[in-house]
């Protein structure tokens, strides 16, 4: 009981919402070019603020990923930490901010749509969408419900059910991690060399799914891992705080460095994961040579 306490109460403090914000980002990243991201977007001179304004620069654009399918000229996201939920209240309360923003911006509220991101069925919300408010809720794709009957579009999404293949980074952003699903994202981050740029997203997997990493250190693919901590400060962090944490990252890092036969078998799995040649030198430290021998016994 008093562990499970604990860990609530460090899931608390990790922030959720910036890192949200990156995760929408990396969803969103072939539509870069024609969308802005506005963060803790504020309403008013008052502390009135939603989590993420996303507004589309060109009017025709359209966008086909499944998670902005309803998206319109500007797009209010509210998002709900892993232990958090959408209530009726928030439902309001958004609504109301989209009315404001449309007031605020001197635009059609019709040109607006909402989302809601949380990672939890929305049983109690869509109950009274559809019994009070009259709405139709149709659930369009894994994990999103779109809600018909009003005059701006409006989604649920709950982040757990969301395809793993289409919705890498809106599903992992968890405290739930398994093992495979933090391999899965380690691989993409440090593929893509993302790690610099999304240090929230990061910050809060870490924070939030300590016992899962430290299993995946343990693994074949410890230096692919490791880059990506490495590149996001987190084992220069636990090394100078001497946690035990990072005592066992600094050995298990060390080990691998020093065999050979360890950084070839990491080699090869990379190999198999479809990593560039350079990629691969880079993390292992392997010769270019002992490198390129593996693609040849391909």
């Amino acid at each position: 009981m008093e562990q499970n306490q604990s860990q609530d109460s460090e899931s608390s403090h990790i922030p959720w919402h910036p890192a949200f914000v990156e995760a929408l980002q990396l969803e969103l990243e072939a539509y870069k070019d024609c969308l802005e991201f506005f963060p803790e977007y504020q309403l008013t001179a008052e502390p009135l603020r939603i989590d993420c304004v996303v507004i589309k620069k060109a009017k025709d654009v359209v966008i086909k990923k499944n998670i902005a399918a309803i998206f319109r000229e500007g797009n209010l996201l509210e998002y709900k930490s892993p232990d958090d939920y959408v209530s009726v209240a928030d439902f309001y309360k958004v609504y109301g901010y989209a009315c404001l923003y449309a007031s605020f911006e001197n635009i059609p509220i019709t040109s607006l749509t909402i989302s809601f991101v949380e990672s939890h069925y929305p049983e109690k919300l869509l109950g009274h969408l559809k019994d009070v408010r009259g709405y139709t809720v149709e659930e369009t794709g894994a994990g999103i419900y779109t809600v018909g009957g009003d005059i701006l579009p409006i989604q649920v999404i709950d982040s757990r059910h969301l395809s793993e293949d289409e919705n890498l980074w809106l599903k992992s952003l968890s405290n739930r991690l398994d093992l495979s699903a933090f391999m899965r994202i380690s691989a993409g981050i440090a593929r893509e060399g993302k790690a610099a740029r999304i240090t929230a997203y990061i910050n809060a997997i870490v924070q939030a799914n300590t016992r899962i990493i430290q299993e995946a250190i343990q693994m074949n693919s410890t230096l692919t891992i490791e880059k990506v901590l490495e590149d996001a400060g987190w084992i220069a962090r636990w090394e100078a705080r001497g946690e035990a944490k990072g005592e066992a990252i600094g050995e298990a890092r060390g080990e691998a460095r020093g065999k050979e036969r360890m950084a070839l078998d990491i080699a090869r799995n990379m190999l198999n994961l479809g990593f560039p040649f350079e990629t691969i030198v880079s993390v292992t430290q392997l010769d270019p040579e002992k490198v390129r021998a593996l693609y040849q016994q391909q």
